[in-house]
């Protein structure tokens, strides 16, 4: 019986050369055939067929393949000589295989060795492990990008993760002074189902406000029949951006009980399923809209015509109305069917209020100073902060609106004040010196009633005449002395 445990693994060639002596046996070993008359109808030896027959009984197929050679596999070229060429061929930039030969061929006659052919160095360049290849030539983030394992993440429910991510948009608007500008878009994605949950379209960096904004319309109710996606996520997964590592994102998960879960730095694959959700955003509706940056050119393919409100709402429709609605090629099912599909009751804020207040309404301490409320690299004023100068007090403002902050004094509200420089509406000299004025008055006022109510006090004392007449000249004197003698006379 043939060895079934020699457990060798031949290769292409030499398993065909075993099947072919193989064949030769077949007929002796399965139809009884004679060994000789086997052998002389395959044009083999009897002494040969009987060799093979009795290796393939000791050592089975394996052993009727010719042995390999004790070298196979490794090069007769000196090692010092190949380490050379491996060591040329990983020089940045990369050099021809022909330079490198010549190079190989000089070293090797100057130290006596036989000069390799073109075909061998080549080979040694060939041979190459491709990841040392790579990360020699283009360097350890593309290295890392196409040979390092990438570990994804797959929430097992809806609102277990969410992801959030920022890209610039390859498309122009126009905004409102006329000018063409290119916008930034900020998605909340639902890693379980791939619906969105939230975003916003913006002009400018992304900051912590944005992520905000996109963060706020993703936890509460949407008005879209079509958009149930809500509540608070158990993770909130983003990357290293200063936006999403801010003291406000943290302190907003930290209310929230969110576990804000930062990607590794400098490395992407982490943030793939939004990244392609990007791409699917811009060949399937941006590539059609007005503006248009084919390829991230720098001209658009057609003029800008869009708002950013305009531009909102399309990307708004795409996302509810298709993207959501239709089946996803990774999970085969609609994205909001999917994250409906659980029955998931989810975590909700107390009220709009509360998540007003984390998100929308960020609280901060200030000082009321002569000039107003310095905030944001702005002064803001209300007529009624004239009663608040050197005061410590708390704003809170949206941060869609820098234009408008509310102010509370010991948790009480006390006004809301506009910046002149955002605000539409500004507040003349004129109107700042009547608010001074009315404040002096008001504090005249309450300084001559606190007066009068000590004069009242001293005149209803029952002072004897002598008592009176001996009373100090003091200012309040004369008229204690007068209120005295009307008191007498009723």
């Amino acid at each position: 019986m043939p060895d079934a445990a020699a457990g060798v693994v031949l290769d292409e060639e030499r398993l065909q050369d075993a099947l072919r002596r193989f064949g030769v046996l077949r007929p002796y070993l399965q139809d009884g055939v004679a060994l000789s008359a086997a052998a002389a109808r395959a044009g083999v030896s009897a002494r040969t067929a009987r060799r093979w027959l009795a290796r393939y009984r000791s050592g089975g197929l394996a052993a009727l393949a010719r042995p390999a050679r004790s070298d196979h596999g490794r090069r007769r070229t000196p090692a010092a000589l190949v380490e050379l060429v491996e060591g040329l061929a990983l020089r940045r930039p990369a050099p021809p295989i022909a330079f490198i030969h010549r190079q190989v061929v000089d070293v090797a006659r100057e130290h006596g060795w036989p000069a390799p052919s073109y075909a061998t160095v080549h080979a040694v360049v060939r041979a190459l492990d491709p990841g040392l290849v790579v990360l020699a030539h283009d360097g350890p983030v593309r290295y890392r990008e196409r040979y390092e394992l990438v570990y994804r993440r797959e929430a097992s429910a809806p609102n277990e993760i969410w992801q959030a991510d920022h890209t610039q948009l390859d498309i122009l608007i126009v905004d409102e002074h006329g000018r063409a500008v290119r916008p930034w878009l900020t998605v909340i994605e639902d890693d379980h189902s791939r619906a969105i949950a939230g975003y916003v379209v913006f002009v400018g960096a992304p900051s912590a406000l944005q992520t905000a904004l996109a963060l706020h319309q993703a936890i509460w109710r949407k008005q879209h029949p079509g958009w149930s996606v809500c509540g608070i996520p158990q993770i909130l997964y983003c990357d290293h951006g200063s936006d999403f590592t801010s003291r406000h994102i943290d302190a907003v998960c930290a209310d929230l009980h969110v576990r804000l879960v930062h990607s590794t730095a400098g490395v992407p694959q982490g943030r793939g399923k939004l990244e392609r959700l990007f791409g699917t955003i811009t060949s399937e509706l941006l590539c059609g809209l007005p503006g248009w940056l084919a390829l991230e050119s720098a001209k658009p393919a057609t003029t800008p015509a869009l708002s950013l409100a305009e531009l909102d709402g399309a990307i708004g429709r795409f996302l509810v109305e298709d993207y959501s609605q239709r089946a996803h090629s990774e999970t085969k099912v609609a994205p909001a069917r999917r994250w409906a599909a659980g029955g998931l009751l989810p975590r909700m804020p107390d009220s709009l209020e509360q998540l007003n207040m984390l998100l929308l309404r960020v609280a901060r301490p200030r000082v009321v100073h002569r000039d107003g409320i310095r905030f944001e690299g702005q002064r803001y004023l209300a007529l009624t902060l004239a009663g608040y100068v050197g005061e410590p007090v708390t704003i809170r403002y949206d941060p869609r609106d820098l234009a408008e902050i509310g102010v509370y004094h010991h948790d009480r509200y006390v006004c809301h004040a506009v910046s002149p420089e955002l605000a539409a509406q500004t507040i003349s000299l004129k109107d700042l010196q009547a608010a001074r004025s009315a404040r002096r008055r008001q504090l005249a006022a309450q300084l001559a009633g606190r007066r009068e109510h000590v004069d009242e006090l001293l005149a209803a004392t029952p002072y004897s005449a002598d008592r009176v007449d001996t009373m100090p000249p003091t200012a309040a004197a004369p008229r204690a002395h007068r209120r005295l003698a009307l008191y007498r006379e009723e």
